[in-house]
C-alpha cells in the first residue's frame, strides 16, 4: 500500500465569532491519513474532532491552514466547488440514520443518484446493489418502520457507499445501537474498508468500536494530542 497522505491537514485552525466572544475549535492541526486506511477519531467534547471531521468533510472551511485532498488544495474551494468534491468523493454515515420515514429502503439508497442526476434504472440497479453489500437485498421495499436500527444503520452505509465514494465519514455510527448490533456495524465497515478499499474516518467515543481502525486519532484542546495504532489490520493495496 502505498503511505502517501491523500488527506493531509496542515496549520488547520478554525475560529468561531469575533472579538471576545471568539472561540478557536482548532489551534493548528496536523493530521494525514494514507488511503485506505481505517481512522478512528477520539476525543472529549469540546476536543475539535468533529471540527475537523468537518472541514475534511467539506462542510466547514478552515480559518487558515492547508487541507490537500488527492493533492489538490481545498481550503480555497468556493461553496459550489466543495459541494461537488463531496458528491462525486464522499460518503457520510450519522449517529441517527437519518432515513426518510416514509420511503423504502431501495428509495432511501438511490437518494443520491436522484440528486445527481442518474437515469432511473441506473439508480435502482445501483441501489440494489448497494444493499447487497450491507446485506439487506431483501429487504428493499421495508420502510425505515419496519427495520431494526441496525438494518437502518446499514441502510443508511449502503446510501453512503452507493455513489462508490473514495472516503466514507462515519460520526458515531454505532451511537444509537445496542452491543451486539454495534459489532455488525463495525465488522461491516472493517469490510468495505478491506474489500472496497474505502477509507474510513469515523468518529466515536467507544473504545471498543475505535479498536477495529488501523489508526486511532486523539484530539484534545483543539489539536491532535497523540496518533496511536489499532487492532484492526491495514489495507494491502
Amino acid at each position: 500500500m502505498a503511505e502517501e497522505s491523500f488527506i493531509s491537514l496542515r496549520g488547520i485552525t478554525k475560529v468561531y465569532g469575533e472579538g471576545a466572544t471568539a472561540f478557536q475549535a482548532l489551534k493548528g492541526v496536523d493530521l494525514d491519513v494514507a488511503q485506505g486506511d481505517f481512522v478512528a477519531v477520539m476525543g472529549p467534547s469540546g476536543s475539535g474532532k468533529s471540527t475537523a471531521m468537518n472541514i475534511i468533510g467539506c462542510l466547514d472551511v478552515p480559518s487558515a491552514g492547508t487541507f490537500l485532498f488527492k493533492g489538490h488544495h481545498v481550503e480555497s474551494l468556493d461553496r459550489d466547488q466543495r459541494a461537488l468534491l463531496r458528491r462525486k468523493y464522499l460518503g457520510f454515515v450519522f449517529q441517527g440514520f437519518n432515513l426518510l420515514p416514509r420511503t423504502t429502503a431501495l428509495e432511501n439508497v438511490e437518494l443520491p443518484l436522484l440528486y445527481r442526476g442518474d437515469p432511473k434504472a441506473q439508480r435502482h440497479d445501483m441501489a440494489m446493489a448497494a444493499l447487497e453489500k450491507v446485506g439487506l437485498s431483501e429487504w428493499w421495499d421495508h420502510t425505515p418502520a419496519e427495520l431494526s436500527g441496525g438494518q437502518q444503520q446499514r441502510v443508511a452505509i449502503a446510501r453512503a457507499i452507493v455513489t462508490n465514494p473514495d472516503v466514507l465519514l462515519a460520526d458515531e455510527p454505532t451511537g444509537n445501537l445496542d452491543s451486539a448490533r454495534s459489532v455488525e456495524i463495525m465488522e461491516l465497515l472493517a469490510g468495505l474498508n478491506r474489500d472496497a478499499g474505502i477509507t474510513i474516518l469515523m468518529v466515536t467515543h467507544e473504545p471498543d468500536m475505535a479498536a477495529f481502525a488501523h489508526t486511532i486519532v486523539h484530539f484534545k484542546d483543539g489539536m491532535v494530542d497523540r496518533v496511536e495504532r489499532g487492532n484492526g489490520t491495514r489495507v494491502a493495496h
